[in-house]
């Protein structure tokens, strides 16, 4: 997993409450093993037709939003199961930073240990988000995560809180094996004493 520490880019707008994880990676995508090669799969059956063309429709398709790295939404987004899925979906696809008022428990947890930063704000904060990123086309925020700071090219800036072992772990880019690997010298310590 790569270090997370402080990151620039342009912000995309999801509009809707209680995204649930079915959404997100529908189940038929879910043969593979690796967390690559979901991105094309994210929010399938909102960005396409039954036909497969795209929906000109859904947010996410408006050229405005290509490339965005950075995903407002709104309240409870990622519920609905745990597939770790999720978040492969949307880091394949280029988010790495999602804001939002609230987050499902385990989809929030599934985030940090896939280089996901999810940050949550207050309502009020998310919908001047929303406002600032309509009125101005290739909006950027600029997130900092060793401040805890957001801002953006017009004087904005807002402070998030983040518990620190998740903070210290986007920090250095360990996900729960690297966290076990971090003791390795201890754990082969206590194997040679017990031996």
């Amino acid at each position: 997993m790569e270090s997370f520490i402080k990151h620039k880019g342009v912000v995309a707008t999801l509009d809707r409450v209680h995204v649930d994880t079915d959404q997100i990676i529908p189940k038929q995508f879910l043969k593979r093993i690796e967390r690559t090669g979901f991105g094309e799969f994210l929010f399938f059956d909102w960005r396409y037709h039954p036909d497969g063309s795209p929906n000109a429709e859904f947010e996410l398709n408006a050229p405005r939003f290509k490339g965005a790295s950075v995903l407002i939404a709104q309240d409870n987004f990622g519920c609905g199961s745990s597939r770790e899925h999720a978040p492969w979906a949307l880091m394949d696809y280029g988010f790495i930073v999602l804001i939002a008022p609230s987050f499902a428990d385990i989809f929030y947890n599934n985030c940090f240990k896939n280089g996901i930063l999810p940050i949550r704000l207050p309502q009020e904060q998310v919908d001047d988000l929303f406002s600032r990123c309509r009125a101005t086309e290739g909006y950027e925020l600029t997130v900092n995560l060793e401040a805890q700071k957001i801002s953006d090219n017009d004087g904005l800036e807002i402070s998030f809180e983040i518990e620190e072992d998740r903070k210290e772990c986007l920090l250095q880019g360990l996900d729960d094996i690297a966290q076990t690997l971090v003791h390795e010298n201890k754990i082969a310590a206590y194997e040679a004493a017990s031996a």
